[in-house]
């Protein structure tokens, strides 16, 4: 299949598997994620068709939404690219991107290394700081039916991957859990860039959420 007719239809079967997600992880958080993909991809040597996959893929089953799973999603993906007759080597590095591109991933030792993964992480991570961050945390901490802020409770930093996982901490204890470690955890240039930015941004809407909160 011609490289535009295989991302048009893989963007169709995106938009139809995701028409009921949870805000945060709808059609546009995806449409975001590959914007900003091929972006940063502009100014890296990568495989585009990889990158655009990936970044269309990489929330086809998100673990968090399927008992934590963390497999489920490379397989849909894989079930699919292989239905579209996409070459092997690159079904399984779109997989192999899935796999590992998430923040939880981060807490085992990196396993797997490549160009588009470093482009497509840094996408799915511009996504989740800056005022679109902000939106996505409470969107979801409202869908999980986490309190918003308690100050009795405090961030835990040195928590561990099933910590993490199973974490249900107020929504702003996340800024200081992941959000605000992400600027640090960018891989490419223009990600960097890029995230500086959203990270002032997320530091001034803490000030302003403390001082109306009186703390």
């Amino acid at each position: 299949m011609e490289n535009n007719s295989l991302i048009n239809s893989t963007v169709q079967f995106v938009r139809d598997t995701l028409q009921n997600a949870e805000g945060g992880h709808d059609w546009w958080h995806i449409h975001r994620v590959w914007t900003n993909a091929k972006l940063i991809a502009q100014t890296e040597n990568a495989d585009i068709l990889v990158v655009e996959l990936a970044a269309l893929l990489h929330d086809i089953a998100d673990s968090k939404f399927h008992n934590g799973d963390e497999e489920i999603g490379p397989a849909t993906a894989g079930k699919y690219l292989r239905s579209m007759n996409v070459d092997e080597a690159i079904v399984e590095h779109v997989q192999q991107i899935i796999r590992h591109m998430s923040f939880k991933a981060s807490f085992d030792k990196q396993a797997f290394h490549s160009s588009e993964l470093a482009i497509v992480q840094d996408a799915d991570r511009l996504d989740a700081i800056g005022a679109i961050g902000i939106a996505r945390a409470f969107t979801y901490g409202g869908f999980k039916g986490r309190e918003l802020y308690n100050p009795e409770i405090k961030p835990n930093l040195n928590m561990s991957k099933e910590e993490y996982k199973n974490s249900s901490a107020p929504t702003i204890n996340h800024f200081y859990e992941k959000l605000l470690l992400l600027k640090d955890k960018m891989n490419t240039q223009t990600g960097k860039k890029l995230a500086q930015q959203r990270h002032d941004f997320m530091l001034t809407y803490l000030q302003q959420f403390y001082m109306e909160c009186g703390s």
